[in-house]
């Protein structure tokens, strides 16, 4: 029996390479470790600073500044201003109040909402919802790459829309859509229609990958979501641009200013202002070693593999994600290989785990059936390192071989879509 310093991953008696002595985290965009920093700012509101922030005594107010300082380090993070950050219980929740917040406000304006078909489900069951409420919903194309082109958001504009929502990367394939133009473009269509179109869009994956200041996206709302940058789980932001109308789709108290009711969550909500405050100073930084180790990955998987896709844009897409279909076997036999190997890793969206369907995205995006259950996502984080990747290098071609054999599928000779080979990212 070999100690977990020993043990090495074989097959027909070849030896690979040697297993870290800890779990080989790959899935960092499903969720992140809370940094020691982010819990010990944490720490003093669970047990000494404990008061409600609504509470007018001493111990309340504690908690109240507490909030107050949060919000304006989360403003300064965003570029944004203290009054327009509402805090919210995470990314599904800010992305249902975006949607739907503004689609109610401005119904009597019009009731024709845009989004694409590789949003985010929250935005997707948002918009499915807000049609069974009488609203007529456009779901915009993407092409082979999962991007959408700002020329069909615009011309998708009609006398009746009032709230369109593209998400700035996807939390799947990585693919970072053009959000900037777009926006410029509906705000220039809406001044010449002379009518409110708000902007949202899904941010979730972009904290400490890319530039998510407000002013630079030109967006009206935003949604974050901690933990997907070093913060806790069960909180987030929803950003709304200063006179955007919006109506609170969750009612009660008087909190965040009338806009989401319910108490603060105050260690939350200090744990996420110094997460995301982290990950906007280091972005950077960790852009640049996590783009090192997601080229070395997708280099080596073409390299070593035929039948090999690499699903998303190959360069505009998000600095650590790898996203790749494997011809001939199926994703959950990966990820049930690589579990048994230390590694954590997904198929896609951490919310879909348990569907037995194919990807929305991937289908969106033109690819067949049977090529989309074969898909794997890994998503590096500041944290992982060459050694582990090239860990995770040695493991997925033995198992990718192994599980060929097994099946016997044939298999194209490259990595190529429809006979184009995709290009490798820089």
């Amino acid at each position: 029996m070999h100690s977990p310093k020993e043990l090495r991953l074989g097959y027909n008696n070849q030896t690979m390479a040697v297993k870290p002595d800890s779990l080989v985290y790959m899935d960092h965009s499903a969720t992140t470790a809370v940094s020691p920093e982010v819990l010990s700012a944490m720490q003093p509101h669970f047990s000494l600073s404990y008061g409600n922030p609504s509470s007018i005594y001493t111990l309340g107010q504690q908690g109240r500044q507490a909030v107050d300082e949060s919000r304006e380090r989360v403003a300064k993070a965003l570029g944004a201003r203290m009054g327009e950050i509402v805090f919210t219980s995470g990314g599904t929740e800010s992305d249902n109040a975006a949607l739907m917040g503004a689609a109610i406000a401005l119904q009597d304006t019009g009731r024709h909402i845009i989004t694409s078909s590789v949003e985010h489900h929250a935005v997707i069951n948002s918009a499915h919802l807000l049609e069974r409420l009488g609203f007529t919903v456009t779901y915009l194309p993407v092409d082979r790459y999962g991007r959408v082109d700002p020329n069909t958001v615009e011309a998708a504009i009609t006398s009746e829309t009032t709230v369109i929502s593209i998400m700035l990367a996807n939390n799947e394939t990585g693919t970072i859509q053009p959000v900037a133009e777009t926006a410029r473009r509906v705000k220039a269509k809406a001044s010449e229609l002379k009518r409110t179109i708000v902007m949202h869009t899904d941010a979730v994956q972009a904290p400490g990958m890319l530039d998510v200041n407000v002013q630079h996206l030109g967006v009206d709302l935003l949604s974050l979501s901690a933990h997907k940058f070093n913060g806790p789980k069960g909180v987030g932001v929803l950003y709304i641009r200063r006179n955007t109308p919006f109506v609170p789709i969750l009612v009660g108290g008087a909190q965040e200013r009338d806009r989401r009711a319910g108490t603060e969550n105050v260690a939350g909500i200090v744990g996420m202002s110094v997460a995301l405050e982290t990950a906007v100073r280091n972005q950077a930084l960790n852009a640049a070693h996590c783009q090192t180790l997601r080229d070395r990955l997708t280099s080596s998987f073409q390299e070593r593999l035929n039948g090999v896709h690499l699903n998303g844009h190959p360069t505009e897409r998000l600095p650590n994600n790898v996203n790749c279909s494997f011809e001939g076997i199926e994703g959950e036999a990966i990820l049930l290989g690589l579990d048994l190997a230390g590694i954590a890793a997904s198929s896609g969206s951490a919310c879909t785990a348990g569907s037995l369907e194919p990807s929305h995205v991937l289908l969106a995006t033109g690819q067949q059936h049977d090529l989309a259950r074969g898909s794997l996502r890994l998503t590096v984080g500041a944290t992982n390192t060459e050694k582990e990747v090239d860990y995770v290098i040695e493991t997925v071609v033995e198992l990718v071989n192994r599980l060929r054999t097994m099946a016997s599928a044939p298999i194209s000779p490259t990595g190529a879509e429809r006979g184009q080979q995709h290009e490798r990212p820089v």
